[in-house]
């Protein structure tokens, strides 16, 4: 029976814990109507930030919406991938009008959603939430006192703790470990406070006197909560979704699988492929819309550092088809935050804060300037990539910034990805027909 709240059918949702357990129900019924005969094409979609399954269903709905009037003959069945991901109140639900998502605050409190949000994605933390959030809100708009500043990165570093899983954030390794170890937690904490804030004040690389680095308190939570969804989208995709793609390939060993994600879930269906069991070769597309990690994820070797690599070095391999990567110019929260908060996850000093060109390149975005680093990969405009095709293995960025466009701060055009030319791309990698 249809699901009247989803625009398509046969679909499927799909929820997984931190740890990369799947919701027994949910998986059950995939595997039993994927192995039930009608479906050939199975689109996985893993959404990005988010605060509940409803807005996630919501995007899943939205995005699926184009594809059966534009393949109409086409066996397509759809999956939702639901993880415990977590959104701040003042950055955009895709594809909602800006009224939706609540408006931001004054930079430094922390409103009622966010707490919220927070003691959702950090369950157990909320006592630590409370004290935060009473830190952020009680300060004076004079120059911060530097052991408040220590006492809020410690509630910070408790809160979102490196924990076992470090392997699960690093995009780069050497050594079997990772490269880019966090290091924002470990440095001067009014120079990192103070980094954020010119990065959300938009006065580059300037020098500026900062007049409340209390701002920048506030983005470092926000930056330490992405490093640990990042890490989380890690543990999913490796642990869970990899392993369910591996159960359906015995069940269902003709269906066609398409893996998509955004943001964030662009990183967990990229890990899924860690995660596929030898010999697996059911999934025949991958696009990433505005992945969130790096662009040397897949990497044999990095320019800077020819001992590390990027951590899904090789698994460009496991797709019987292409791995399309969309990247957008307007997309400010890659091309901005992202590096920013890269090179503080790093212990590489060298690369001073505000060095443009040289930051964006070292600690660049997937989502921002496409893949690097991968010998073969081709890329074109969205236009040439609907009107010519795509090539049928290998990477290829398809920049995509004519329909990822839209958004205010502090994300930009992250968000803008609800666009029939995307879904239609999704189509293309896969040749669904």
């Amino acid at each position: 029976m249809a699901d009247p709240s989803m625009s398509v059918s046969p679909y499927w949702e799909v929820a997984f814990d931190a740890d990369g357990d799947a919701d027994r129900r949910g998986r059950d019924r995939l595997l039993a109507g994927a192995a039930g005969g009608s479906v050939r094409d199975l689109i996985v979609f893993a959404h990005g930030w988010n605060n509940d399954r409803a807005g996630a269903t919501r995007l899943f709905s939205r995005f699926f919406a184009p594809v059966p009037g534009i393949v109409p003959n086409a066996r397509v069945g759809y999956v939702g991938v639901v993880w415990p991901s977590m959104r701040f109140a003042d950055e955009p639900i895709p594809g909602f009008p800006r009224a939706v998502a609540a408006e931001p605050v004054r930079p430094p409190a922390l409103d009622k959603d966010t707490r919220h949000a927070l003691v959702e994605a950090f369950p157990g933390r909320q006592v630590m939430v409370e004290q935060v959030a009473r830190m952020l809100e009680r300060q004076s708009f004079e120059a911060g006192e530097p052991a408040e500043f220590r006492w809020v990165v410690r509630l910070l570093v408790e809160l979102v703790p490196p924990g076992p899983q470090a392997l699960f954030a690093a995009d780069t390794v050497a050594d079997g470990g990772p490269a880019d170890e966090p290091w924002m937690f470990a440095g001067p904490v009014t120079e990192v406070c103070a980094e954020f804030t010119r990065a959300v004040l938009g006065d580059g690389p300037r020098p500026l006197v900062v007049p409340n680095p209390w701002e920048g308190a506030r983005e470092l939570l926000r930056q330490a909560t992405y490093y640990a969804m990042k890490r989380r989208a890690g543990t999913v995709g490796e642990r869970g979704l990899g392993p369910l793609l591996g159960r359906l390939a015995e069940v269902a060993p003709r269906v066609r699988v398409h893996l998509v994600g955004h943001s964030f879930g662009a990183r967990l269906v990229s890990f899924a492929l860690r995660g596929l069991p030898a010999g697996v070769r059911a999934v025949k597309s991958v696009t990433l819309l505005q992945g969130a990690f790096s662009h040397y994820a897949f990497a044999e070797r990095l320019p800077h550092d020819g001992r590390a690599a990027g951590v899904l070095r090789g698994r460009v391999g496991r797709i019987d088809g292409p791995l399309v990567c969309c990247h957008s110019r307007h997309d400010t929260s890659l091309g901005t935050f992202y590096p920013l908060a890269s090179r503080m996850a790093g212990d590489d000093r060298a690369v001073a804060a505000g060095a443009g060109r040289v930051l964006g390149e070292r600690w660049g975005a997937l989502g921002y300037g496409g893949v690097r680093a991968v010998p073969g990969t081709r890329a074109c405009p969205l236009a040439e990539a609907l009107r010519a095709g795509l090539p049928e293995t290998g990477c290829v960025n398809v920049d995509a910034a004519a329909v990822v466009r839209r958004g205010g701060p502090p994300s930009g055009a992250h968000s803008d990805i609800l666009h029939a030319e995307l879904a239609r791309l999704v189509l293309a990698a896969g040749r669904v027909r």
